[in-house]
């Protein structure tokens, strides 16, 4: 039942895009009110990223599409001096495949790939009990656009408002690319 969930959506994601849904309603993050504690401890400072581009992704350590990380790795270097944030949010929601500690998922991170973006503390990303981001990120694209399993990413523009979404299956290929290209070029 889940793998025929995780395809629904994953075609559905494929036919929609964020295009399809009207601008009205969608109300921009307040980075400076989101709080999120950083993977190394202490506070993550999101209201630096007021303004910029942010590609939110729930990660998972042991999930078929951790290779992911690499992809999203590599945007991070590509595009952060242009104003991208790529920010990683562990979860352990979808399959139980982020079991470990914060710090056995940031060991994990690096040694495996090298990530150096951003990484919160594990969250819970979707339904009542989601970090208050994404419950926002929910509001403003509604089911298809809420993660239903692991690196399903969810694209914010400099102006704070959800851009377009990404499932899992899409991987970090040219769909991709072009989106973040098109919102780092946007005005904010």
């Amino acid at each position: 039942m889940k793998v025929l969930r995780m395809l629904a959506f994953a075609v559905a994601g494929a036919l929609l895009s964020a295009a399809a849904w009207s601008q009205a309603g969608r109300q921009p993050v307040d980075w400076a009110g989101v709080s999120l504690e950083s993977i190394g401890g202490g506070p993550l400072p999101t209201r630096d990223y007021a303004g910029k581009v942010v590609l939110l992704v729930n990660t998972a350590s042991l999930c078929g599409f951790t290779g992911q990380y690499k992809g999203l790795e590599e945007l991070w270097r590509r595009y952060k001096d242009k104003g991208l944030v790529v920010l990683g949010v562990p979860s352990n929601e979808f399959g139980g495949q982020e079991p470990g500690s914060k710090e056995e998922i940031k060991r994990f991170c690096e040694a495996s790939f090298d990530v150096t973006f951003p990484l919160a503390d594990k969250q819970i990303v979707s339904g009542a009990d989601a970090h208050p981001l994404y419950r926002w990120a929910a509001a403003q694209t509604g089911t298809i656009g809420t993660p239903s399993w692991n690196f399903h990413k969810i694209l914010i523009g400099r102006d704070g408002r959800v851009v377009d979404w990404f499932t899992a299956v899409s991987g970090t290929g040219s769909k991709l690319d072009r989106a973040i290209e098109a919102a780092l070029a946007a005005k904010g």
